[in-house]
């Protein structure tokens, strides 16, 4: 929601801060397995990956990128692993539909804040 360049900047600092953590996690829990526990998902996969749909969201509504080769190459691996996954890739919802509704909801919140508080 951060208009400008420099805001967009100062809003993703702490998210790249948090993500490179995140990297850092995965790679010590992992021990270069797939997924955060090891060959198979688990628990935090299921609990991480359940936001991977938002996030494709929120990287195309601000033309960002959230996980790269650049900065988190583990995290956008795990990423296509666990969406690539038998038991995941036929109920991840599609991003398109998602991008829809998020769209919707982006419009309402702008419009929200740009109306005069109530009296």
């Amino acid at each position: 929601m951060a208009q400008g360049e420099e805001a967009r900047k100062a809003a993703m600092a702490p998210v790249e801060e948090g993500l490179a953590l995140l990297e850092e996690a995965f790679g010590k829990c992992s021990k270069g397995k797939p997924f955060f526990g090891g060959d198979q998902i688990g628990f935090l996969d299921i609990a991480f990956g359940s936001t991977l749909g938002w996030l494709k969201v929120v990287e195309k509504l601000n033309d960002i990128e959230i996980f790269s080769e650049a900065k988190t190459p583990a995290l956008l691996k795990w990423a296509d692993n666990f969406c690539s996954d038998a038991a995941v890739k036929d109920v991840m919802p599609e991003t398109e539909k998602l991008l829809e509704f998020g769209k919707i909801i982006t419009a309402k919140m702008r419009a929200a804040a740009a109306a005069p508080p109530p009296k």
